[in-house]
């Protein structure tokens, strides 16, 4: 597996393999842009990965598009603990038709959340400021958390904004494989995992929920006369 390891190399993926045109381009390019200026105000992403952005922040979020290429449904995409964005600011950014909801717990990265999709003219983003523990209930196509919470934990907390349909698409670190093996039993599921782009050690825990097992029937021995 070749991976994406240099910011030019990043750019000519997006175009060659992904297919964005001259518009998503510049769009990817202006969010770029601000989150370094932002950054320079508040912690968005680590300093560290600057350098490397389009392939640490761009690239790790428009990978989902590829990994899902032939499961993708449409409808709308639920991004749970965003952060800066990654990945549902670039999965707005690149299908600007498609209803995009980021939801974060801390005002100030939500405000600038809104920004952002206000300044790129992404009127398909919409901001939550809320927990997740606090969403109400729903329906969504796809589901999306970058590093947000454990697997089993963000199972638990997520699957009332599933169905057996929702497309869930969880980029991990090296624990990828071992999270999905933790996963309790009770689950049905049909998750597996794909490797990433970006990082040859890490992996894209990807699938559908189908719900929860029914426990076991209790079996009662109805007692006869004393």
């Amino acid at each position: 597996m070749t991976v994406i390891a240099d910011e030019a190399a990043a750019q000519d993926w997006l175009r060659q393999t992904l297919s964005v045109g001259d518009g998503g381009m510049a769009r990817l390019t202006a969010l770029v842009d601000l989150l370094l200026d932002e950054n320079q105000r508040q912690n968005l992403v680590a300093r560290g990965t600057l350098p490397h952005v389009w392939v640490r922040h761009i690239v790790d979020s428009a990978q989902l598009l590829h990994v899902s290429r032939e499961t993708l449904p449409h409808g709308d995409w639920l991004d749970l603990g965003t952060g800066a964005g990654f990945p549902g600011l670039v999965i707005a950014a690149l299908e600007p038709d498609r209803p995009v909801t980021l939801v974060d717990s801390r005002r100030l990265r939500t405000e600038w959340l809104q920004r952002a999709a206000d300044a790129l003219n992404l009127r398909n983003v919409r901001v939550v400021l809320s927990r997740v523990e606090d969403l109400p209930s729903g329906q969504h196509a796809v589901i999306s958390a970058r590093a947000f919470a454990p697997l089993d934990k963000l199972v638990t907390l997520s699957a009332r904004f599933s169905t057996p349909d929702t497309l869930w698409l969880l980029p991990k670190g090296a624990g990828a494989a071992q999270e999905l093996q933790m996963l309790p039993e009770s689950w049905n599921h049909l998750f597996h995992v794909e490797h990433s782009l970006t990082d040859a050690h890490a992996g894209i825990i990807t699938g559908r929920l189908l719900g929860q097992k029914a426990p076991p029937a209790h079996v009662f021995r109805q007692r006869g006369p004393k």
